[in-house]
């Protein structure tokens, strides 16, 4: 198992804040795709590639710059050491196949798959 897969396992199920630094409708810098779900990170928890972990915010329809959610899931990468949590509003539940309509705009450059635990 993977270092950064161990670590988002242990935030399924749990609350946490998320700072977007790529909020809804946001360019990627380097690609240039744009982001269709607020897209940020967990301060001051870091990943496998020493960056923080990263985050998708789903539920919300205007860019944000902060929030509070639930961890419901992980956006594991199979051929990436880049996994991502999956925070919603507290209170909303998601299919694996809604979830992974609304990374798909990111996810579709890697082999990914939803995980609950």
């Amino acid at each position: 198992m993977r270092k950064t897969l161990d670590t988002a396992r242990t935030y399924i199920g749990k609350r946490v804040r998320i700072v977007f630094d790529r909020p809804l409708g946001a360019r990627h810098p380097e690609h240039g795709f744009r982001y269709e779900v607020n897209y940020g990170y967990i301060p001051g928890v870091f990943a496998a590639d020493g960056e923080e972990l990263d985050a998708y915010f789903l539920g919300s329809a205007e860019p944000l710059k902060e929030t509070e959610g639930v961890c419901i899931a992980i956006i594991h990468r199979e051929d990436d050491d880049d996994d991502k949590l999956v925070v919603v509003p507290e209170g909303i539940e998601m299919t694996d196949e809604a979830i992974c309509a609304a990374v798909r705009f990111q996810e579709h450059f890697f082999r990914s798959s939803v995980m609950r635990r």
